[in-house]
């Protein structure tokens, strides 16, 4: 029996970045050309992972599911996107961590702090919340409580164990640093160690002064630095060495993040799904096992001492996120980060008052303040309904205006804690995106605060957060960036109104007069009705209900149109004497992106669809070169019909010629609608899998004719598409052949 283990751990997360007002993420120009930091990391990292390629000399030999074989935590904020955008993967995860339970007794995922929050630096309250939250979304994925728990940053204090203790939480991940001490369970002899003297390979006891106990696994630190910055991934077999090198009886645990994986390393999941094939065939003595089952069969036989306050990517504790103490991303000479203690004090602040209003108000509301702020991580996740939930906190009828009030104050506390998330003071500078989101965040917060009736926060933040101050001129102070990049985030009446008659233009379904149109965020919806409409003004009736109230409020609006579809103004007058006039040009930047993004989206389909449709003679219509003739008649007219021919070569016309073929390859060499082009080929052919009256001849003679005109096809994602069809036992020599697979 193998006496030596290995265990990979790979930490997924990404930050909040939810619009707090709308609760979807909108466009990051930072990301491009993805919408967002999380469409891209998940293309690049996330998603490879789940389809990791195995190759030989004659192609593809397999794809592994690397989340199956290593342990991991996918934070919840990252998780609800994948789920709500990228189902496939989402699949590939939860099977990933049914197949370690049955294989070993015990699953590969654990869970992580629901906000990713440095947990030494929050309340007693926000600890315990965060935990919770964290459970119970864990719960509601893998219907199993989580044995194991990831603390951002791995940030640790005796109190942010007690907290995971509490909740049941088994085991958790620290640095090796982090040891102080270790003894003998029953001894009073404790041993100091460091980095260089504690044994990492077995799991060790915390005894913790409540009187419970939580075990902790150390990763080995040289290698998991290697594999994030020393380019150990860049070569599975030297990787696979290195692992070999260092084992010895116990467990060998290697914490690594996500992004290593793809966005840092290009095909750096090639090499993990190497190194996991070799342990899964018990190369050199070794075997893979995840912490859930290694803790069971070995439990500890000594305790450890933690350093508080500590954690693995600072080298002074905690102060990353609340001081200047040297450490950051690097790159920019004569920068500072003295804006993280306003910006940490600041949040402080608020949140302190937030949560004495939340706790006032709450005791009119709530059976029980406390536990209902600690059970609402439940409904967030969907363990359960809002009817059940309401039923067994809420001590108010559910019609009431005091019921309105207490999801508000849930809501409060959710977009607070948000604005704790790391990042925003793990970077370089007060104006990157993470910060900003976190007070963006803080802003929705306090709106909720002040509807429910506490006032000042806003005031009492720029008093001290204001003084924080960009490394970058142009941004200056912490009030100069509030007023410059936060304050335009928020939603009003004319804002929203603005966005949903410019959402209707764009899509083409702009309501007619009379007519009633519809556009929903996960925030909040808008029902527009138009009324008599001239060339110039609009004008008609707008419904808005957010989603934290039952009340719908109807306001009367006018859009005097600009030149532009985002141009003009709006005149709102609504419940209350309410007016607001609002500029069209004053959407911010992320949603006027949004809605260029539908026309795009929009355009881009018709227009294909229209080239396609009037394309298909075309093929058949390209007469082949007269003798010593060079170049097509009408050239530049052939050209502008380039996607239409060779789709319809690609896929239907069995008989064309030589010269249509090189016509074809010439033009696309350099035509700015080969991506798009592409993109739809490859999606026809994972169509095309799953359509029975589809031969393999005609699938493979696609992917070769898409190569005999030089277009790129995106393999990645067709191969996947093949993969399910060769699992179920239903590959084609052919099709294997033509998509790079060896079977």
């Amino acid at each position: 029996m193998a006496d030596k283990y290995l265990c990979i751990h790979g930490h997924f997360y990404q930050p909040p970045r939810e619009d707090p007002w709308l609760d979807m993420i909108f466009p990051e120009g930072s990301a491009a050309p993805f919408r967002h930091w999380n469409e891209r990391i998940c293309r690049e990292s996330y998603g490879p992972l789940a389809w990791a390629r195995r190759t030989g000399g004659k192609g593809i030999f397999d794809i592994v599911n690397c989340y199956e074989w290593m342990s991991f935590n996918v934070g919840p904020t990252l998780f609800r996107w994948i789920e709500r955008s990228e189902q496939e993967l989402y699949g590939r995860l939860l099977e990933a961590d049914a197949a370690s339970i049955k294989r070993w007794g015990h699953g590969n995922a654990i869970a992580q702090i629901y906000h990713h929050v440095i947990m030494p630096l929050a309340s007693e309250t926000d600890k315990k919340a965060e935990v919770a939250w964290a459970a119970a979304d864990f719960e509601a994925r893998f219907k199993r409580r989580p044995e194991g728990m990831w603390l951002s940053e791995t940030a640790c204090d005796t109190a942010s164990l007690e907290a995971l203790a509490a909740e049941g939480i088994l085991f958790t991940l620290l640095a090796p640093r982090q040891a102080e001490a270790v003894a003998e369970i029953g001894s009073s002899e404790w041993v100091s160690v460091d980095e260089g003297s504690l044994n990492i390979k077995e799991p060790y006891l915390v005894e913790l002064p409540s009187g419970r106990s939580i075990s902790v696994f150390f990763y080995d630190g040289g290698l998991s630095q290697a594999v994030a910055f020393e380019g150990l991934l860049r070569n599975g077999e030297d990787y696979w060495n290195k692992l070999s090198g260092a084992s010895a009886p116990g467990l060998l645990s290697i914490g690594t993040d996500g992004e290593t994986y793809g966005h840092h390393f290009e095909f750096g999941e090639m090499a993990l799904a190497y190194v996991l094939a070799q342990a899964r065939e018990g190369r050199d003595g070794i075997s893979l096992l995840n912490y859930g089952t290694y803790l069971a069969e070995h439990p500890p036989t000594r305790k450890v001492k933690i350093r508080e306050n500590s954690s693995w990517s600072c080298y002074h504790g905690v102060e990353r996120w609340r001081s200047d103490c040297g450490c950051c991303t690097g790159g920019h000479p004569g920068w500072n980060q003295k804006w993280r203690k306003p910006l940490r004090e600041g949040l402080d602040t608020i949140k302190t008052l937030m949560d004495g209003h939340y706790f006032n108000l709450g005791e009119k509301v709530f059976v029980d303040p406390l536990e209902a702020l600690t059970d609402y991580g439940a409904v967030l996740g969907g363990l359960v309904s809002e009817d059940d939930f309401f039923k067994k906190h809420f001590k108010v009828s559910k019609e009431s205006q005091e019921a309105d009030t207490g999801w508000k104050l849930l809501s409060m506390q959710k977009w607070a804690l948000s604005s704790f998330a790391s990042c925003g003071w793990f970077f370089d500078d007060l104006a990157r995106l993470e910060p900003v989101n976190n007070m963006g965040f803080a802003l929705r917060a306090m709106e909720i605060a002040r509807d429910t009736g506490l006032i000042g926060l806003e005031d009492k933040f720029l008093s001290i957060a204001g003084e924080a101050r960009s490394n970058e001129e142009r941004y200056g102070t912490g009030t100069d960036l509030w007023h410059s990049r936060i304050k335009i985030q928020s939603e009003t009446p004319g804002s929203l109104i603005a966005q949903a008659l410019v959402r209707l233009y764009v899509e083409d379904v702009f309501p007619l007069s009379g007519e009633t149109g519809r556009i929903e965020w996960p925030g909040v919806s808008v029902v527009i009705r138009t009324g008599d409409n001239s060339m110039v003004m609009y004008r008609g009736e707008a419904d808005i209900r957010w989603n934290l109230e039952t009340e719908v409020r109807t306001y009367d609006w006018k859009w005097s149109r600009g030149e532009r579809v985002m141009a003009g103004s709006l005149d709102i007058s609504g419940p209350g004497n309410y007016t607001e006039t609002f500029s069209l040009s004053d959407i911010s930047w992320k949603k006027r992106q949004s809605l260029s993004l539908a026309w795009v989206d929009r355009v881009a389909g018709n227009a294909w669809n229209t080239r396609i449709l009037n394309s298909g003679c075309g093929p058949r219509l390209f007469i082949g070169f007269e003798d010593y003739q060079t170049s097509q008649t009408w050239a530049p007219k052939w050209r502008e019909v380039w996607e239409g021919l060779a789709w319809h070569f690609v896929f239907f016309d069995d008989k064309v010629s030589d010269d249509l073929i090189d016509f074809l390859r010439e033009v696309g060499r350099n035509h700015p609608e080969a991506d798009y082009l592409v993109e739809r080929i490859s999606m026809k052919l994972c169509v095309m899998f799953d359509e029975e009256y589809i031969s393999a001849k005609h699938i493979s003679m696609a992917v070769e004719r898409a190569g005999a005109i030089g277009l790129p096809l995106d393999l990645w994602t067709v191969q996947n598409c093949y993969w399910k069809k060769v699992q179920n036992g239903n590959g084609d020599p052919e099709i294997s052949r033509a998509l790079g697979f060896d079977l």
